[in-house]
């Protein structure tokens, strides 16, 4: 009984934190945007409600590039020569959208010639042009194309690409076919240690390659994280665990209690069904994840993912992005998620 009456005064007092750390600030950040004026680009909607990964670390900014392709973003690097990330919306109906693969990797011409990968980078190297955006992601030609760029990949371990990746890319794609479910994606490298490897003239190989999935209105969260050999590992993890290991805000409109959740998501194509939810995994409190982005950061790089043609000076005003609207299913479900993450913070409490 006395045990029962200190978890009950522990939850309240848990509850009472938890309203106090979530603030006006942070419950904010699960009320949908409210429209606004202008036109939206189609290179942020790419991301959710419009919000690309953030930079933290402020060495990994040297010589960024932020491109818009046609169906995906990338956030491209000139010192390791490949992309940082690359940011794709998945839905059911841009998959439904099958065409002929056409090989076409190509270096890109929007990168200057001293930070540019190029094709002789990769020959003999033992290494595979390993998409990050993948090329059955794509809906049209155009895409297709764009996902054949060099900065669209890094140097990948023959295994690891044909195998493991495949497989996962397999089954996040599957998620949205089968259980007919949008889903966000950011994938890239991972370069970890003070020695690292270098094919060609200076592409750096990353030790790990990971992919975050976040599917806004059932709330599952959790990436893979593969180690770029020939092991066949793969494990997953939070969001805050890559954040941490990155120096990046993969989801900076999510909340860290959003972030620590984990669910068990699907190895391979095979393990997804239509009529079975993707399983809660675990509650990630031991991993530290990237700190909360200010607006005007967030307004500031979407301003730089416009299409070829149409970039935004430095005079023009955030106000002309439009800022998305959420139905009323999703709103309902930043609800469900709130009070869930409440329960895990609960749960942490009281053990």
């Amino acid at each position: 009984m006395k045990n029962s009456v200190v978890k009950m005064v522990l939850g309240l007092v848990a509850t009472g934190s938890f309203a106090i750390a979530f603030g006006q600030e942070k419950i904010s950040q699960f009320i949908p945007f409210t429209q606004g004026s202008g036109q939206n680009s189609d290179c942020l909607n790419q991301f959710y409600r419009d919000e690309p990964p953030i930079l933290a670390k402020e060495s990994l900014k040297k010589n960024s590039y932020p491109l818009c392709f046609n169906g995906f973003n990338v956030m491209y690097s000139g010192v390791s020569k490949t992309p940082l990330w690359t940011a794709e919306h998945l839905s059911p109906q841009r998959l439904s959208q099958k065409i002929k693969r056409e090989d076409s990797f190509h270096e890109e011409s929007l990168i200057s010639a001293s930070h540019r990968a190029l094709l002789s980078d990769y020959r003999g190297s033992g290494y595979d042009r390993g998409h990050m955006s993948p090329n059955a992601d794509m809906p049209n030609k155009e895409s297709q194309y764009d996902s054949f760029s060099l900065a669209n990949m890094v140097p990948q371990a023959p295994k690891n690409n044909q195998q493991v990746w495949r497989e996962l890319e397999e089954a996040t794609r599957a998620i949205v076919t089968k259980q007919k479910k949008d889903v966000y994606v950011i994938t890239g490298p991972l370069f970890s240690g003070k020695k690292l490897k270098t094919i060609g003239r200076g592409v750096i190989v990353p030790t790990a390659v990971y992919k975050a999935i976040y599917l806004p209105k059932q709330g599952i969260i959790g990436a893979y994280y593969a180690p770029n050999n020939d092991s066949l590992q793969v494990k997953i993890v939070s969001v805050c665990y890559l954040e941490e290991q990155l120096g990046m805000n993969l989801f900076p409109q999510l909340t860290e209690e959003q972030k620590r959740n984990t669910y068990k998501l699907p190895l391979t194509a095979t393990q997804v069904k239509a009529n079975k939810e993707i399983e809660y995994s675990h509650w990630d409190a031991e991993s530290q994840c990237a700190e909360n982005v200010s607006k005007d950061q967030i307004s500031a790089l979407q301003q730089q993912f416009q299409p070829s043609g149409k970039k935004v000076t430095s005079g023009s005003k955030g106000a002309d992005v439009q800022l998305p609207q959420v139905d009323e299913a999703t709103q309902n479900a930043l609800v469900k998620q709130l009070v869930e993450a409440l329960l895990q913070y609960l749960l942490q409490i009281l053990k």
